[in-house]
């Protein structure tokens, strides 16, 4: 039986994550092809069977092949993934996260990037109240 997704992706299981999300789903096949320096076709099996029994992905078959999708809806995945590393880094303060998003060198933000970041704290502060 798979595990919840809570097991820390390493590096190799991110980028065949972020592919199947691209993709909605994807074979081991298009996986490797779409993997920058891809390990050989059994690595690749390997690594979706490790993610399948993390809990991040399932498969269907398709004649002959299996076809992986994700279990979490992406959205899901980034706010969990989002979640976890507020509390890991930032102690779980959101305005730690935000202002050192904001002090990275190269984030500047575009005039409708701002409104929009205006708006949502202005929602927030509605429904603080």
């Amino acid at each position: 039986m798979a595990k919840p997704a809570h097991d820390p992706l390493s590096r190799r299981e991110r980028q065949i994550m972020d592919i199947i999300y691209r993709l909605g789903r994807a074979t081991a096949a298009e996986v490797q092809e779409t993997l920058p320096d891809p390990p050989g076709y059994s690595s690749i099996r390997a690594l979706l069977r490790i993610l399948e029994e993390k809990g991040h992905l399932r498969h269907e078959q398709d004649g002959p092949r299996y076809v992986f999708l994700p279990t979490v809806p992406r959205d899901k995945a980034r706010r969990s993934a989002l979640r976890q590393l507020v509390q890991t880094f930032f102690d779980g303060s959101t305005a730690q996260a935000v202002a050192a998003l904001l002090g990275e060198p190269g984030s500047k933000l575009s005039d409708e990037d701002l409104d929009r970041l205006s708006r949502l704290i202005d929602q927030a502060r509605k429904e603080e109240r």
